[in-house]
C-alpha cells in the first residue's frame, strides 16, 4: 500500500505560501500553539504529519493527528460543552475555573491533554482503560459541580512508513509517494470494544447525564457504521446516562482552500444512540458459510481439482 501526506505542520502539501514554509520550518503546530507531538520514532524527528491519503483515485485526507482535530482553539470543546450543558459558558483549566465560575455565575472546569492535569481515577485491574480524553464539567455560579461529560477523540494509526514523502516535504515541499497506509482494522479491534466499556462506566456516574461524545474524523466514522451494520442497528435515541454520541467532524469548505490558511474543520454528521444499542451491534457478526477453512485448506492443498 501506497500513500501520500496530505496535510503537514498544519497546512495542504500543495501549499508553498510562506506561512506554511514557516511552520514546518519551525516545527509548530498551528492547533495547539507548541511543538508537534508526532514524532519518528527511530530517532524522535518531529514529523509534523496531520493527515494521509492513499494513492487511490478518489481517496480521501483521513486525519491521523488528534491534535488536528482541535482547530480553532479547541472549537469542538466549546460546541459539545454547549450541547451537553445546554448554555455557553466559558471553559478553563482544571481548578481555576472554581473562581471563574463565581465571577461569570457558571463555568466548565477542563480536565485532559494539558488542561487542568490528570484526573485522579482508580485503577482496573491495575490498568486505567476508563480513562478517556476530555472531560468537561459544568460548575454553577457557587462554583460547585453541578454535572459532567466525557469526549473520547480518536483519529487512525499509519502503517508502513512516511520518512521519505516528509524529506519531500521539507526539503522541496514536493510530494512524494510513500509505503504509508491507515489502520482501518484498528477501528474494528480497539476504538468499539472501548466505547462501549467507557460509555457502560459512564452510565454509573450520578452527575454524567449526558454519556459518552465519541469525536472522529468523517472516514472513520463510516468505518465504524458499517462495522456496526449501519446506523439502521444502531437507531437514535434521546441524550440519556447511557448515550453514545458519535460526532463525525472533518474537513468543510474545501471549495475555500486559500494557501496560508489551515483548513477549516466541522461537523458532518450526528449520531446519538446508546451504548447498548453498539454493544448489540458490536456482537451481532454476520458469519459466513459453512466450511469456509475446509475449502481453502483443499484449495491450497489441491488447486482447482478439489479431491
Amino acid at each position: 500500500m501506497a500513500g501520500y501526506i496530505s496535510e503537514f505542520f498544519g497546512y495542504r502539501a500543495e501549499d508553498k505560501s510562506e506561512t506554511a514554509m514557516k511552520a514546518a520550518a519551525s516545527s509548530v503546530c498551528p492547533f495547539i500553539g507548541n511543538q508537534c507531538t508526532k514524532t519518528l520514532s527511530r530517532d524522535k524527528i518531529v514529523a509534523g504529519v496531520c493527515a494521509i491519503r492513499q494513492k487511490a483515485t478518489g481517496a480521501p485526507s483521513v486525519i491521523c493527528c488528534p491534535n488536528r482535530l482541535y482547530a480553532d482553539d479547541y472549537k469542538i470543546l466549546r460546541m459539545i460543552a454547549a450541547r451537553a450543558f445546554s448554555q455557553e459558558l466559558n471553559l478553563y483549566a482544571g481548578r481555576a475555573a472554581v473562581e471563574r465560575a463565581k465571577l461569570e455565575d457558571g463555568a466548565v472546569a477542563v480536565f485532559g491533554h494539558g488542561w487542568g492535569g490528570e484526573l485522579r481515577l482508580p485503577q482496573r485491574g491495575g490498568m486505567g482503560s476508563y480513562f478517556v480524553d476530555w472531560v468537561l464539567a459544568r460548575l454553577n455560579g457557587s462554583g460547585e459541580l453541578s454535572e459532567f461529560t466525557a469526549i473520547e477523540v480518536q483519529t487512525i494509526d499509519t502503517t508502513g512508513n512516511y520518512r521519505t514523502a516528509r524529506e519531500g516535504l521539507m526539503a522541496r515541499r514536493e510530494i512524494v509517494a510513500d509505503t504509508v497506509g491507515l489502520n482501518w482494522e484498528n477501528v474494528s479491534k480497539r476504538i468499539i470494544p472501548q466505547l462501549v466499556y467507557k460509555g457502560q462506566v459512564l452510565q454509573r456516574e450520578d452527575l454524567c447525564r449526558t454519556g459518552l461524545y465519541f469525536v472522529c474524523p468523517n472516514p472513520i466514522y463510516e468505518r465504524v457504521l458499517r462495522r456496526l451494520g449501519g446506523k439502521d442497528r444502531i437507531p437514535k435515541f434521546p441524550t440519556q446516562p447511557a448515550s453514545i454520541h458519535f460526532v463525525s467532524y472533518d474537513y468543510e469548505n474545501l471549495e475555500e482552500m486559500n494557501d496560508g490558511t489551515c483548513l477549516p474543520l466541522g461537523v458532518v454528521e450526528e449520531h446519538c444512540t446508546t451504548v447498548y444499542k453498539v454493544q448489540e451491534a458490536f456482537s451481532a457478526l454476520t458469519l459466513p458459510d459453512g466450511n469456509v477453512y475446509c475449502d481453502a485448506i483443499r484449495k491450497s492443498l489441491y488447486g482447482s481439482g478439489i479431491l
